[in-house]
């Protein structure tokens, strides 16, 4: 006679089930909060890109430390030409800086690791800005557009160029490619306007694994 199966196997293997469930809510959590970039990436890529990816696979060791969140390219991507306005209004697009590698930034004041990174991207740009490198900073703000004046202005940040988007379109349009999920956000692009690395996320932009990092990737072809 067949032993009556027990109750209690059943009951113990949906403890690993429950606890699965638990963990994949929680990287849901956090991909709301700052994103992970490898769930959604770009599978047709664009060949004008390529040097873009072999250059990322070159930075990849460099990518440790103060920086290890980063995720280097692995599919050639051009970004969106991003349009924003600056200081005195006048609009701006990503390819103004063509041929110059830039740190695309999204920040906003609302956003409390946003506030916190802006002293590091400051100091980045003191320290390498210059006509082959930039740090674009954008703000996103879309209520009062003298909050972000003022904090910068409070903060002893004057290294930084001010551009904004009131409309928050710029984070629109990279949250469409897979590239802005949460804030802070920032893209690092080759002259060419194609991905280089993207982070999700704060970084201490100041630091000598950042330095090392953007030095390596805005060196002038040879």
């Amino acid at each position: 006679m067949p032993e009556t199966p027990s109750p209690r196997p059943t009951a113990t293997r949906r403890i690993p089930i429950a606890i699965g469930a638990v963990l994949i809510g929680a990287v849901i959590g956090y991909a709301g909060v700052y994103g992970i970039g490898g769930l959604r990436r770009n599978t047709t890529g664009d060949p004008a890109c390529r040097p873009a990816v072999a250059l990322s696979e070159k930075l990849a060791p460099l990518a440790q430390g103060e920086v290890a969140g980063l995720t280097m390219a692995t599919t050639p991507l051009k970004l969106p030409d991003l349009a924003f306005d600056d200081a005195n209004g006048q609009p701006k697009k990503l390819s103004d800086w063509r041929g110059r590698t830039v740190l695309v930034n999204l920040w906003a004041t609302w956003c409390v690791p946003c506030r916190r990174e802006m002293p590091a991207l400051d100091a980045l740009q003191a320290k390498l800005g210059g006509p082959n490198f930039e740090v674009v900073a954008v703000n996103i703000d879309t209520r009062d557009p003298d909050k972000p004046k003022n904090f910068l202005k409070d903060a002893n940040l004057t290294k930084l160029g001010y551009f904004t988007d009131q409309k928050a379109k710029v984070f629109t349009d990279l949250k469409s490619i897979g590239r802005a999920l949460g804030m802070p956000t920032s893209v690092l692009v080759d002259g060419q306007g194609c991905e280089i690395a993207t982070i999700a996320g704060p970084a201490e932009w100041a630091s000598d694994d950042a330095i090392k990092l953007i030095q390596a990737a805005a060196k002038p072809a040879t």
